[in-house]
């Protein structure tokens, strides 16, 4: 029911393409998840979905199961029913919702405890509990619970690892619908140990895929990168890879070339609402006034919907005076541009001419000062913190 090929392979780097067979349609890899938060990608029916190529969504287990409630999902007939998408699906176990939305969270060694974001009403997620829920929804790949610690506290990390395992081996007990494949979760901050222990110990718990989580949130981009090289190699190499919750273009770009298939982020669409649109030089704000008389579309060239009717002045016209539309044609064309980055990725791994792709991507490509300032926060933190911590994690 499951099967992951691997099609073509980097010279260069550990790039690689492929095909990974769910029971809802075949995924090549390297593929990228818009994210359907409450089963729904925000302003994008399933229709705009599939006419701008997308093959796989996720959905959030956390905010699915406060409302409208996993149960009721089933009685529909699951995610794909309930929310009229028929390719494969992934969702997550909530876990990181736990620890970033909630009001109030108590863990213990057999879960956590906590209030919804929503109402402020109490809740307990353990291992089984968060597997019942995804069977529910009934997506193609689901995850482990896991507990995603701050990335920087050796102390914390070291217990959130052991939790993190244990909950995993009970994951894999509790799990039991054939047509999902469950995926455990490295983890381990920005601790080198820490993460290659978390690798070698779920690899031998043979799941049929692995994620790597808890990056992306208040590290370097240097030190995600880092714990990629790490990590990565240490996962089987006939099994699917997915890097949780990232999804900045260079960030997929990287990614794939240290050996990850599978990526997902609200990025692109969050951004887009916020007139934020990604083009081959960068990011750009809409909002500025310098496209306030712009006849250009988002980006010369791109074949989606959006640039293929709409200038930038129109774009920039319709943010300013609120219309839902700008939030629409915005969305329609960051997730095309993520979605063909991955196309291209794709057949240059297939021609053997990713590296070169990759080093053309970081000349063209430049961040945003908003992605500047979190790498230099990150950095800040990191500092505050001391080399002490990350010195022992080296030499242990």
């Amino acid at each position: 029911m499951f099967a992951f090929q691997i099609t073509a392979t980097d010279p260069n780097t550990a790039a690689r393409a492929g095909v990974f067979e769910t029971p809802h349609g075949k995924l090549q890899t390297p593929v990228f998840a818009p994210v359907g938060t409450q089963a729904t990608v925000k302003t994008l029916t399933p229709r705009d979905l599939h006419e701008l190529g997308a093959s796989l969504v996720l959905s959030n287990t956390y905010h699915l199961y406060l409302r409208p409630g996993t149960h009721l999902v089933a009685e529909f007939g699951g995610l794909h029913s309930f929310m009229g998408w028929p390719g494969p699906m992934l969702t997550d176990s909530g876990g990181f919702q736990v620890f970033s939305l909630a009001q109030m969270r108590k863990v213990d060694q057999d879960g956590v405890t906590f209030r919804s974001h929503i109402d402020g009403s109490l809740h307990r997620f353990t291992p089984e509990s968060t597997i019942a829920a995804q069977e529910d929804l009934g997506a193609d790949i689901i995850m482990c619970l896991d507990e995603c610690p701050d990335p920087l506290d050796r102390v914390y990390n070291e217990a959130a690892l052991a939790r993190t395992h244990a909950w995993a081996a009970r994951c894999q007990a509790a799990h039991r619908r054939a047509d999902q494949a469950l995926f455990g979760i490295v983890q381990g901050g920005i601790f080198p140990d820490l993460r290659v222990e978390s690798a070698r110990r779920l690899r031998a718990m043979d799941f049929p895929g692995y994620a790597v989580g808890g990056l992306s949130v208040g590290e370097t981009k240097e030190q995600m990168y880092e714990i990629l090289d790490l990590a990565v190699p240490e996962l089987p190499t006939g099994k699917p890879r997915y890097l949780m919750g990232v999804g900045a273009p260079e960030d997929i770009v990287e990614g794939v070339a240290r050996g990850i298939d599978i990526f997902d982020c609200v990025l692109p669409t969050r951004v887009a609402r916020n007139g934020g649109l990604f083009t081959h030089t960068g990011r750009m704000n809409l909002r500025n006034s310098q496209y306030a008389a712009d006849p250009l579309p988002v980006e010369p060239g791109c074949t989606c919907y959006t640039c293929q009717n709409f200038s930038r002045a129109y774009l920039r016209h319709l943010f300013k005076a609120g219309e839902i539309l700008g939030l629409h044609l915005a969305t329609v064309h960051n997730v095309h541009f993520v979605l063909r980055l991955v196309e291209q990725i794709r057949a240059h791994v297939t021609a053997g001419t990713f590296a070169d792709f990759r080093q053309q991507f970081r000349s063209e490509y430049h961040l945003t000062d908003q992605a500047v300032r979190h790498a230099q926060h990150a950095a800040r933190v990191q500092r505050r913190i001391g080399s002490q911590s990350v010195s022992h994690a080296v030499s242990r």
